[in-house]
């Protein structure tokens, strides 16, 4: 089945996402352990979807998320706002003061070094975002009234809350009703399911969830962790065995959620935390198709490098609708994303189209 899109003619949104965004304290070069300065960014692996579509690919998104009202939500807001990204649907919750209540996200990462691997440890507990639940948001007036031809939500925001999944649920329903495509990216991460019944959990919430989405990407951890596929007799590496370990998942997953209509993975073998093999491939109307492949990728900073994939997967999509070029611009863009600091991306569309043709790392002057 191919996607059938929304005419741009009828939509005032490219593409919405639905996420928490948290503020970024990045350590530099150094530990969080011993910093005594922070580099501030924003991030969220939902957000950084739209962001990449509108300051890389220059389409016109939209964030659902919330803050309290205090200085540390105006300041991720002013970040957000640097972005592009629109802001009308942020929902601002009363601060009570100390934060007893309700909170804004903080999220403490290092990028790693050679054989140091990147660490996030994130303080995101009692949180506006994690407290949203259906009914806060008006998704008709999203979907219907203003338009959006694609929606991105993901595992990260389902698994904050009972209520968080449920308002995916709810957003992907409503998406669905008024013609909008849904992605959802599974993103797995054992920290954030362990307190609240871990892998059994991120199933029984991930496998409802997929029921609505039309483009799902993970990785191969993810579609095992949160939708309990599991194949035997290949290994976990990119030499070729990862690729026939997705399609044979991927085959398992279209026969019991035939709702699917595209799916999508990056291919990374770690050497260290800055030398990593890259490539990607996706599934789309009964075919594969697999991106450039980039061995011995040099990293500067690996967080946000699937979310900025995602972002290039969906412009492919959105703008040629081709699967072959969606997921070139996909690994493209997320290679690129991981050359610079911070979450989100500083490339721009003529380097990503630069590398899908062929092209490298010579002086541009």
């Amino acid at each position: 089945m191919s996607l059938d899109l929304r005419p741009a003619s009828e939509c005032q949104y490219a593409e919405v996402s639905l996420g928490e965004i948290m503020l970024r304290l990045d350590p530099g070069e150094g530990r969080v352990r011993t910093a005594r300065s922070f580099t501030a960014w924003e991030g969220g692996g939902e957000y950084n979807v739209a962001r990449g579509l509108r300051r890389c690919f220059g389409l016109k998104t939209a964030v659902v998320t919330a803050f309290a009202d205090n200085d540390i939500g105006r300041l991720i807001e002013d970040f957000i706002l640097q972005g592009g990204v629109d802001t009308d649907f942020v929902n601002w919750v009363p601060f009570d003061g100390i934060g007893r209540e309700v909170r804004n996200g903080l999220n403490f990462t290092e990028r790693g070094f050679g054989i140091r691997g990147a660490k996030g440890t994130s303080d995101r507990g009692l949180t506006a975002a994690s407290q949203m639940k259906p009914g806060d948001v008006d998704w008709d007036e999203i979907f219907g009234r203003r338009g959006s031809r694609w929606f991105h939500t993901g595992g990260i925001f389902a698994a904050l809350s009972e209520t968080t999944a449920e308002l995916v649920i709810e957003a992907c329903q409503a998406a669905k009703k008024h013609g909008t495509v849904v992605s959802y990216d599974l993103n797995y991460r054992p920290s954030l399911w362990k307190s609240i019944g871990g892998q059994a959990k991120a199933q029984e919430v991930n496998r409802e969830i997929a029921k609505c989405v039309d483009v799902m990407i993970g990785n191969e951890e993810d579609f095992t962790a949160c939708l309990g596929f599991e194949v035997e007799g290949v290994d976990d590496n990119i030499t070729g065995l990862e690729v026939e370990n997705f399609k044979k998942m991927i085959a398992k997953a279209v026969a019991e959620f035939p709702n699917f209509k595209a799916t999508a993975t990056t291919l990374r073998d770690v050497h260290t935390a800055t030398v990593n093999d890259w490539g990607a491939i996706a599934w789309h109307d009964g075919e594969f198709f697999e991106a450039t492949h980039r061995p011995e990728l040099e990293i500067f900073d690996r967080v946000g490098g699937g979310d900025s994939f995602a972002s290039g997967l969906i412009y492919g999509f959105l703008e040629h609708g081709d699967a072959q070029l969606a997921v070139e611009y996909g690994a493209a863009h997320g290679a690129l994303a991981m050359t610079t600091p911070g979450d989100t991306t500083m490339a721009t569309l003529a380097e990503v189209e630069k590398l899908v043709g062929g092209g490298g790392a010579r002086v541009d002057r």
